[in-house]
Formats: structure tokens, C-alpha cells, sequence
């Protein structure tokens, strides 16, 4: 089996993908790459490859691609600098002659109207560039991207956004770290996968099943992107985080993520977790 390496491994996606791959493959055949590899310390201790890469530091990233074969390519949190850091990686991993890339793209990467999309497409276009085999996962929004805060939402009783009512087809982080571990390990390149959830639901409905499931009365209430960002970095949020959050709401009223191709459900080979279980995660586990 080819070393199977995974890139900011130690981030919540990750840390799920690399779980997965423990149930495939040995765990020596699993390279986990983070900037803090004490924080892989739980999965050091179970065998796999943990390394130190750092997409600003290029020794760093050609000392840990050494002997990786297949490399999945989680997109970074740094939002402003994603392509610079992603094309980073991609330049080590021809040095290091990695066969196969699979990346974690934006539904809809091309057509997106959502500007966090733009390094996404600029990631795509780097790998085309390369020759790699490489795969594209294009997903959709989590589950758990909604649930944060969501008791004090209830507490207030009012969830904001300015998603208007588009529709939005989320599947739990854990169907996509699934797919990913899955795309890495047998995919042979060429694949542009656009993953989502099974069912699609508006802000409306998740207030609803909020409400039914807290047993308060919550509402969903709209509001225009510009003050749904200042309500945001109010919380504590980062300036540039909050407004590239608010303008991703307001893209999601035009139904940019909105899917049914069901391809998420044939790959991980069963129906996606429906947004209901993340809310009673939230509710229940506080």
C-alpha cells in the first residue's frame, strides 16, 4: 500500500480522515502532516507517520512529503493566503513525486458566487497545472458549521444569517472525512466530485427543527450581510473571518448550496447525516 499522506491533519476534518484511514490501511502506511505534531500525539502513539509541515516553511514541507505517494490536500484556514499556501504544497509535492493530489474544494468551485471560492479555483487550477493525477472533492457546507452557538441562539431566540431562503444540502463533517479517506485511498484521478448532503433545508426549517427539538421558540431572522458581519466580529469573530463568513451567507440565497447529485451518498455508501443530528449533538452535549 502507498503512503498515504494527509495535510492539516490535525484539524477537525482531519483528525476524522485519519480515523478512517486507520480502519483501511496500516497504521504506518499514514503520514499526518500539522504545524504542531504534538497535537497528533493520541495518533503518534498508534503508529502513524506524524510530521511537521508548514506551508510557509518549504523545508518543512519537503522533509515531510519524503516517501508519500498519495497526499490529500485539506484546504487551509488561512484565509487570505490559501492559494499561496495550497500551491506551496502542491510545488513540494512534485519535488517529492507524489503520484496522486486529492483536494478539498467549494461545491461548485467554477460558478461560485461565494468569494472564499476563489482560492479554491485557483488551488484547482494549480494542480491542473502540475500533471498530477489528482481528484477534486468540491464540498458542500457541514452540519456543524450551524450549530456553533446554537444554546445561546436558543437562549436568545433568534438565530441570524443573511441566508434569505436558500436552500442549503449540509452533510456532517464526518460523511465528508469519509469520502475524503476513501477518494485518497482508491481514487484514480480525473474525478470532480461535487459532495452534499442528501437533504436540502432553508434557514426556516433549521429554526424550526431548533424549536422542536429545544422545546423554545426560535426564529430564524434575516439580515443584510454587512450587518450580520458586524454582529459576527461583535462576538469576537476576526474582522476578515466575519465578513467572508456574511458574504458566503448571503451567496447561499441564490442556492449556490443547494445539490442533489447524491454523490456524497454513493461514495461513503449510505444516506448523509441529516442536519437534525448535529442540532441534538448541540442541544445535548452543550
Amino acid at each position: 500500500m502507498a503512503k498515504l499522506g494527509v495535510t492539516g491533519a490535525s484539524g477537525q476534518l482531519g483528525q476524522l480522515v485519519l480515523n478512517e484511514l486507520l480502519e483501511m490501511v496500516e497504521p504506518d502506511e499514514i503520514v499526518a502532516l500539522a504545524r504542531a505534531p504534538a497535537d497528533l500525539a493520541e495518533f503518534a502513539a498508534k503508529g502513524v507517520n506524524v510530521r511537521r509541515a508548514d506551508y510557509d516553511d518549504r523545508a518543512s514541507l519537503d522533509a515531510a512529503l519524503s516517501g508519500v505517494e498519495r497526499l490529500l490536500l485539506i484546504s487551509s484556514n488561512a484565509i487570505g493566503k490559501r492559494a499561496q499556501q495550497h500551491r506551496a504544497a502542491i510545488a513540494a509535492a512534485e519535488r517529492a513525486g507524489v503520484r496522486f493530489i486529492a483536494y478539498t474544494s467549494i461545491l461548485d468551485a467554477p460558478n461560485s458566487p461565494i468569494d472564499l471560492a476563489e482560492g479554491h479555483r485557483q488551488t484547482e487550477a494549480a494542480l491542473a497545472e502540475t500533471g498530477i493525477a489528482h481528484s477534486l472533492l468540491r464540498n458542500g457546507w457541514y452540519n456543524e458549521n450551524f450549530t456553533a452557538g446554537l444554546l445561546d441562539q436558543i437562549e436568545a431566540g433568534v438565530i441570524p444569517g443573511s441566508q434569505g431562503d436558500g436552500r442549503i444540502s449540509s452533510a456532517s463533517r464526518e460523511d465528508y472525512a469519509i469520502a475524503a479517506a476513501q477518494v485518497l485511498a482508491n481514487a484514480d484521478g480525473g474525478e470532480v466530485l461535487e459532495l452534499a448532503g442528501d437533504a436540502s433545508w432553508s434557514m426556516d426549517d433549521f429554526a424550526e427543527e431548533v424549536s422542536s427539538q429545544s422545546g423554545q421558540d426560535v426564529r430564524y431572522q434575516d439580515m443584510p450581510p454587512a450587518e450580520y458581519a458586524a454582529l459576527l466580529e461583535a462576538s469576537g469573530m476576526p474582522a476578515e473571518v466575519a465578513q467572508a463568513l456574511a458574504q458566503a451567507a448571503h451567496a447561499t440565497s441564490t442556492g449556490t448550496l443547494e445539490n442533489y447529485s447524491k454523490t456524497l451518498n454513493e461514495i461513503i455508501g449510505d444516506h448523509t447525516t441529516p442536519v437534525s443530528i448535529a442540532i441534538n449533538h448541540a442541544i445535548n452535549r452543550g
